[in-house]
């Protein structure tokens, strides 16, 4: 069924559907553009968010940046910026496949359909106009054939009229005959045109406007089938992106679930981790007893001005530390305003406070407690001027930054080298094939390079040095630890603790040791540095692990063990990279703890 059979009668019929055709097409290209206007501006907004909620500084300065919690939440915005790509990529592919393509395409049609009814319109003008021809012919042979009868009833008439002379019958006869001959030739002529007419309209009606109807048919059918395919560009668009969005929602996924609490709480130690020992209990000075009591090691005020904060009686324990006892100095006694208590004035006398009245003294003391203890508490606030070496920092975090920086001086040192390198063997092909190039050229960039090794090198040793006075500072304040290795699995560069090391006896008399006048090293060691507490080795273990790589323990403190050899943890890395195990065969010892998986009880 076509439309040249069925709707051989309804010209106008097509011309307004194959108009509405046109209209749909346009309206939908209309809203795919819209649709693409709504996908950047929804794209837009989900960038501005992501950037609004980025953090503002680079992840390597961003502390926050090492938790596991941060780490997901910008690779959650990662995922929702990629999303948002996927939204303009949408928003692309229908601009160029559907507004552009439907846009074009609609306007081939709208002029093929102009051309078709223009062809239309001129069949049935000329159907008209020989329509009019016959219309024509046949009212000039109708008007001929009444002339010629009335001249034939005149020339009869006149025929049997007696009086009418000869000469009028003649004439009158005469005229009757060319009206005759006259509509004889109407008539001819009419049905000329009639055959003709019938002819044309046959033909119009039975071959030309089929044609062009079939032609507007196809057409629209070839309109509505781009249409439809332009629905599934609609659709396929998304389809494209399915996979990559799909991808996102995964990632956000995998974000979620990489947030690690305890891996957080442990970067927040290795962060805020200062090093310094806990400070001691304060002991209690006895001073209901009478004034001139024997001087010692607790007294306020005694004839030699040897005042101490911290009394050193005899019932003072000697400082025990993990794995090793070793006696700390004590601090210099400290005055009112922090600083350490003068025993003589400059020109040797004895200080004017040891002379005073004790109890003046105690209100003095009394008063120079919560001072102190506030500048313990704002230790952090007082030391923020920031340095070179980092010696604004805790021990812990000036050995971790110095660390680093040595790091980085040595990857620059190390590619200044490679640069070198590079450069002499172009200088040495320069001179075997001067077509190359001129080997002076390279000359200035060699010296540019050798002056940036030699202050490379420079820059290390300062910061090795720097770095070996910090692990000294964290390894007062922490005993026997050492500072943790960098590069696992090498094991640490310093030795383990020496769990075979002891110190004084705790029935030595500490009073003769407290009598001692404080070294010059004791001068320089915070009241809070000191470790009070006793350690007691644990009994039993704390946790199991499993050694990842053979390590071979030939320094004393170490212990061997073999690959994939199973161990109980006795003891956690306390920051110096070693940690304590027990092997089931007997036997304990260190072991570098990048070489452990371990696995805590």
């Amino acid at each position: 069924m076509d439309w040249g059979t069925e709707l051989w009668d309804q010209f106008e019929v097509l011309e307004r559907h194959t108009q509405w055709g046109l209209d749909l097409l346009d309206r939908y290209v209309k809203f795919v553009k819209e649709r693409t206007e709504v996908e950047h501006a929804y794209a837009k907004q989900l960038r501005n968010l992501v950037k609004k909620y980025l953090p503002k500084r680079p992840a390597k300065d961003d502390p926050e940046a090492k938790f596991s919690q941060q780490q997901s939440f910008v690779q959650l915005l990662q995922e929702v910026n990629d999303f948002a790509g996927q939204r303009e990529l949408v928003a692309e592919n229908l601009g160029v496949q559907v507004c552009l393509e439907l846009a074009k395409y609609s306007q081939d049609m709208k002029q093929e359909r102009k051309t078709h009814f223009q062809e239309g319109r001129r069949a049935q003008q000329q159907l008209e106009n020989v329509f009019k021809q016959l219309e024509n012919s046949k009212r000039k042979f109708e008007r001929d054939c009444r002339e010629a009868e009335k001249a034939a009833q005149t020339a009869q008439r006149l025929d049997q009229d007696i009086n009418a002379t000869k000469a009028d019958v003649e004439k009158a006869k005469q005229q009757a005959h060319l009206r005759s001959h006259m509509a004889e030739e109407s008539k001819n002529e009419y049905a000329a045109q009639l055959q003709r007419f019938n002819r044309d309209q046959a033909h119009f009606y039975f071959s030309q406007m089929p044609q062009i109807f079939d032609k507007l048919q196809d057409m629209d059918e070839r309109r509505a089938s781009r249409l439809g395919a332009g629905y599934r560009l609609l659709s396929e668009a998304e389809l494209q992106v399915v996979p990559i969005i799909g991808k996102c929602f995964e990632g956000m996924k995998v974000a979620a679930e990489s947030v690690d609490a305890k891996n957080d709480s442990q970067v927040l130690i290795e962060l805020h981790k200062s090093g310094f020992a806990r400070p001691g209990d304060l002991e209690f000075e006895d001073f209901s007893q009478p004034m001139n009591r024997v001087p010692s090691d607790s007294s306020l005020g005694t004839p030699d001005g040897r005042s101490e904060l911290r009394g050193g009686s005899g019932r003072s324990r000697a400082k025990r530390w993990p794995f090793g006892k070793k006696s700390k100095p004590r601090p210099p006694p400290l005055s009112p305003l922090g600083g350490p208590l003068p025993l003589t004035l400059s020109d040797g006398s004895p200080s004017p406070r040891s002379g005073r009245d004790p109890l003046a003294i105690l209100s003095e003391i009394s008063k120079s407690v919560k001072p102190r203890l506030a500048s313990f508490r704002s230790l952090r606030a007082r030391g923020t001027v920031a340095t070179e070496d980092f010696s604004h920092l805790p021990p812990e975090q000036q050995r971790k930054r110095l660390q680093q920086q040595l790091e980085d001086r040595n990857r620059e040192l190390q590619k200044e080298v490679d640069q070198r390198e590079a450069l002499k063997k172009m200088k040495d092909v320069y001179e075997k094939t001067p077509q190359m190039g001129d080997p002076a050229s390279l000359e200035p960039r060699i010296t540019e390079t050798l002056s940036n090794i030699e202050r490379l090198k420079l820059e290390v040793r300062k910061y090795e040095a720097w770095l070996a006075e910090a692990e000294s500072r964290v390894l007062s304040n922490r005993g026997d630890s050492l500072s943790r290795h960098a590069h696992p699995p090498d094991p640490p560069t310093t030795a383990p603790p020496d769990s075979s090391s002891s110190s004084n006896s705790g029935s030595q008399d500490n009073k003769e040791s407290s009598e001692e006048p404080p070294s010059e090293e004791g001068q320089d060691v915070p009241i809070y540095t000191e470790f009070d507490e006793d350690f007691e080795e644990p009994a039993s273990p704390i946790g199991q692990c499993v050694a990842i790589y053979q390590f071979e323990g030939s320094s004393e403190g170490t212990i061997s063990m073999s690959e994939g050899e199973d161990l109980s943890l006795m003891e956690e890395d306390k920051g110096d990279g070693w940690t304590r195990v027990r092997r089931k065969q007997g036997g304990e010892g260190y072991v570098p703890t990048s070489y452990l998986q371990v696995t805590l009880n």
